[in-house]
């Protein structure tokens, strides 16, 4: 078995132009053992209870040895995951690299899981922007013909978010990471399996060289430095990302004057947003993310797709609506927030029809 997992890692074939780019999948790897790992430790500490979890966040925080970074590390590296499987599924998308269907299919899966492990995620330091952003979620379900509200009130286990739905987020919290893992796992087998893409779209056995020792310390270098800066983060600014409303214990009886998720659902958040009829922004919101599972059948089995103009130019119109919708996100629902978001929203679905 060990000369197996030797084999399969450390003489990989693998295309030797490939760059730094091809580093991100390593990373995320790292990111989610450091996320399991203090996930675990601060499990240890937390209550899920809406009279007491605010309370044992805040206990964390000040009496617990190394807590308050431990909570810190978990946090920014949450949002570091996201920034770098974003950049992997960007690369992925500029590479061509859904042709390899079961390795696609198997990445986009394990960023549907993280979405729902974030989200579930968010309401545990049951601040005021948790609460709300969980229960404007939540409400989406609603949309379901005949069954939505009795969904919405099986998933909150009451009539509104509380207790029930705080112990059941954290369990789901809890559990989702390691399917995740297992997810990883496939992913990673299906990659082994097929080999990796590489700039010049090519796939020639002469070309390739064992993966250790020359990719191993590429990964270790980008790995330090992810470290680095995640380090710095969490020593200057650990706050950054997070939202200030998330200070104040959430109170069901005041709600903040804008209701936004995390920095790294805006995008989805604005789609939402962006159209005026709850049904059609729901499914703009499922389609924004699920829309990757339909790139794979795109290839019409051209196993060699070389890189075009129109799809550089795809590529830049998809980063750039990214961006302007994260943006847009975050800000009030008014004009000319609307009319952006609106076109951007259309933007952002007609760079991936180009790309196909």
């Amino acid at each position: 078995m060990i000369n197996m997992m030797n084999k399969s890692i450390i003489d990989l074939p693998t295309p030797n132009n490939i760059s730094y780019l091809w580093n991100w999948g390593s990373m995320l790897g790292v990111i989610l053992m450091i996320q399991i790992i203090t996930g675990l430790i601060l499990s240890m500490h937390y209550t899920a209870n809406t009279e007491l979890a605010f309370n044992s966040i805040s206990y964390i925080s000040r009496n617990i040895n190394q807590g308050n970074n431990m909570r810190f590390i978990h946090m920014n590296c949450a949002s570091m995951f996201f920034i770098m499987i974003y950049m992997h599924i960007f690369k992925g998308l500029k590479m061509n690299s859904y042709k390899i269907k079961e390795t696609w299919l198997s990445g986009s899966s394990i960023l549907i899981i993280l979405m729902i492990t974030a989200f579930v995620g968010y309401v545990l330091p049951w601040g005021q922007m948790s609460f709300w952003g969980t229960t404007v979620i939540t409400n989406l379900l609603s949309v379901v013909p005949f069954i939505g509200k009795k969904m919405v009130m099986w998933l909150w286990g009451n009539f509104s978010v509380s207790n029930p739905t705080l112990n059941r987020f954290f369990s789901f919290h809890f559990i989702l990471p390691f399917i995740m893992l297992f997810l990883m796992l496939i992913h990673l087998f299906t990659l082994h399996k097929s080999g990796s893409s590489n700039p010049s779209a090519t796939n020639l056995n002469n070309d390739k060289i064992s993966f250790h020792p020359m990719f191993s310390l590429k990964d270790m270098n980008s790995i330090m430095l992810m470290l680095i800066l995640v380090l710095i983060i969490i020593l200057i600014t650990p706050n950054m990302l997070g939202d200030p409303e998330n200070f104040n214990q959430a109170d069901p009886l005041k709600s903040p004057p804008h209701i936004q998720p995390e920095w790294y659902f805006l995008f989805a958040y604005a789609i939402l947003r962006s159209i005026p009829n709850k049904m059609g922004g729901v499914l703009a919101l499922l389609c924004s993310v699920s829309i990757l599972y339909i790139m794979p059948l795109t290839m019409n089995n051209k196993k060699n797709k070389k890189i075009s103009l129109m799809k550089n130019l795809s590529l830049l119109l998809l980063l750039s609506s990214f961006l302007i919708l994260t943006w847009i996100g975050a800000n009030p629902v008014e004009n000319p927030f609307i009319k952006t978001g609106q076109i951007n929203s259309m933007l952002y679905f007609i760079s991936f029809i180009l790309m196909s």
